[in-house]
């Protein structure tokens, strides 16, 4: 028996049930209140007069922050287990929505106001964001110890299902939520995570991701040539996407004439069609999936591809409510197979590293996006999906180039 072999009979087959739903518990509170805020700060920034860069550079900023922090909880999870980075993450995201919307809470009272409001937001959501970028790193190295290599990517497609989850019914409480008040929504996703974190706490199993093996496991970069088509496609793909979400209030608003509160909730609704299709695409597509991962990665651009082209063209909501069809569907190709392919590509020792530099990927590409594509909007709306499909095009031309890399050692 081969050492390979060896180490994946020792490996437990699949995520145990209970395990499962913890880790779904915490994963689905942290997407609901993140659905919340991308549904409502667009309609929420100019209720307290802020521009539509000043709006989107709170996005892009402290997913700046996100972005460097990530690979650091994952190493960090390596280090002191799984679990207690999880909680770190969760509890930090749900003081920090209680604070960000105090923030805006009073600026709609005229307490806060211009510069002073923009600089406290920002700084508040950063805040949030460096102990939130704890969570799906936490996450996604736990399933993978738990998991052995042929049912990677099915186990992480499943826990992908709690974040399309999660922008399903985001945007339905957040439109529901904001006949109360735009701020509405985060209270309750704050109480929501708050519940999440005694949870996670109380129940799950705290794993087997600590040793002196762990805590000497090399430090994963960027520029790892195993990890560079999937980081690459991450980076590219949300890049894209957080240009058309961040600007999709805007021309929802702007070419139909809403209030605040009919922009949250029209918002609320497209940005729901787009996580149906993802789930939709994670349960029926990526679950079953047993082929290279890469492979997934190169459909899902292409679908990406053609939704920024729908987009684009978009006369009316019925168009734009397709192109975000196509966006979701991409979106649940692509996640868990840049998920799987990566911790596929690493030894055990370097789940953790491997998983925070995969979630910082998202972060990583809503630090520019929303700010390009909140300025390119100001020259015209259609901007936004244009250059995303160049993004796209630009990243599929490499992943259709690449190769997959697997790592043969497991021990």
């Amino acid at each position: 028996m081969t050492t390979a072999e060896a180490a994946e009979q020792a490996e437990p087959t699949k995520l145990s049930r209970s395990s499962f739903f913890i880790l779904i518990a915490g994963l689905l509170a942290n997407a609901v209140g993140q659905a919340f805020i991308f549904a409502i700060l667009p309609p929420l920034g100019r209720e307290v007069a802020l521009t539509e860069i000043q709006t989107t550079s709170i996005i892009s900023t402290s997913a700046l922050v996100f972005t460097f922090l990530s690979p650091w909880w994952g190493r960090k999870s390596d280090q002191i287990g799984r679990k207690v980075v999880i909680v770190i993450g969760l509890t930090g995201y749900a003081a920090g929505t209680v604070v960000f919307a105090g923030v805006f809470a009073l600026g709609m009272k005229g307490i806060l106001t211009g510069w002073a409001l923009y600089f406290t937001a920002l700084i508040c959501r950063c805040m949030q964001s460096s102990l939130m970028a704890a969570t799906s790193p936490g996450v996604t190295a736990y399933a993978a110890d738990h998991s052995s290599r042929a049912f990677r990517t099915q186990t992480l497609a499943r826990i992908g299902t709690a974040n399309s989850l999660g922008l399903i019914i985001g945007p339905v409480l957040a439109g529901l939520l904001a006949g109360l008040g735009l701020l509405a929504p985060l209270y309750i996703a704050a109480l929501f995570t708050f519940i999440a974190v005694f949870i996670v706490w109380k129940f799950l199993p705290e794993g087997d991701s600590t040793g002196p093996a762990r805590k000497r496991a090399p430090r994963l970069s960027f520029l790892d040539s195993r990890l560079r088509v999937y980081l690459l496609s991450a980076i590219g793909t949300f890049t894209g996407f957080s240009a058309i979400q961040q600007t999709l209030g805007f021309r929802i608003q702007d070419s139909l004439s809403l209030t605040g509160v009919e922009t949250a909730q029209y918002t609320g609704a497209a940005l729901m069609v787009s996580a149906f299709f993802t789930l939709a695409l994670q349960l029926s597509v990526t679950q079953r999936y047993t082929g290279p991962a890469l492979n997934l990665v190169r459909m899902g651009l292409v679908a990406n591809l053609i939704a920024a082209g729908v987009v684009t063209s978009a006369q009316g909501l019925t168009s734009l409510l397709v192109g975000m069809a196509f966006l979701g569907a991409g979106l649940g190709l692509l996640g868990p197979a840049i998920a799987a392919g990566a911790s596929l590509a690493v030894s055990r020792d370097e789940q953790g590293g491997a998983a925070g530099l995969i979630t910082a990927c998202p972060a990583a590409g809503f630090v520019m996006g929303p700010i390009l594509g909140g300025a390119l909007y100001q020259i015209s709306p259609t901007y936004p999906p244009l250059f995303a499909g160049f993004i796209t095009i630009v990243v599929l031309s490499y992943a259709m180039k690449s190769r997959p890399h697997l790592m043969v050692e497991e021990d």
